[in-house]
């Protein structure tokens, strides 16, 4: 969390994972639980259109398939947290949010008709 310094960021508990906001936008998931552990990791909130772009400077970043209500827009990157790379990879995540990267994080469809 101190990567992201100087953002103001909120964390809320959702669906048993931690939810890490920069005002309405939703930037990242946490995730660490006993059931499917393989879904453990930094969960990456981005839309699609940046979904590539992502993959190429992140490798080690997969695309979530088989989420429910999954929107025609927006798109789960998931780093493993088995992964490698895993802290180096995080660290370089949060200093391009920090910089206001536009490419990371989502507004939610029901935050953005408020």
């Amino acid at each position: 969390m101190d990567y992201l310094i100087p953002l103001e960021v909120t964390v809320k508990s959702m669906f048993g994972m931690f939810a890490i906001y920069a005002g309405e936008k939703i930037l990242m998931m946490l995730r660490q639980r006993n059931e499917h552990p393989e879904r453990n990791g930094i969960w990456l909130a981005i839309d699609k259109e940046f979904t590539e772009s992502l993959k190429t400077e992140f490798p080690s970043f997969a695309v979530i398939y088989g989420l429910p209500h999954k929107s025609e827009i927006s798109e789960w990157l998931m780093l493993d947290s088995d992964a490698e790379d895993f802290e180096s990879t995080a660290i370089k995540l949060c200093e391009l949010i920090a910089k206001g990267d536009q490419r990371i994080g989502h507004i939610p469809r029901s935050r953005r008709s408020r």
